[in-house]
């Protein structure tokens, strides 16, 4: 999926799409599950996987 594609879903520019996959701009919660809902995959279901990996 283009960067276009999703920033189209999210009502933003293509540049703050790029930001976030660049790691130069962090999001919020909210912003986390738009970009779930604009990709098509389960924020949960993510999250989970994340606090299966160790903390450092």
């Amino acid at each position: 999926m283009s960067q276009t594609t999703v920033a189209g879903r999210l009502g933003r520019p293509q540049s703050y799409v790029a930001d976030i996959e660049r790691n130069e701009r962090r999001i919020d919660v909210v912003e986390y599950l738009a970009l779930a809902e604009a990709i098509g995959f389960d924020p949960l279901s993510a999250l989970k996987d994340v606090m299966k990996e160790p903390m450092v």
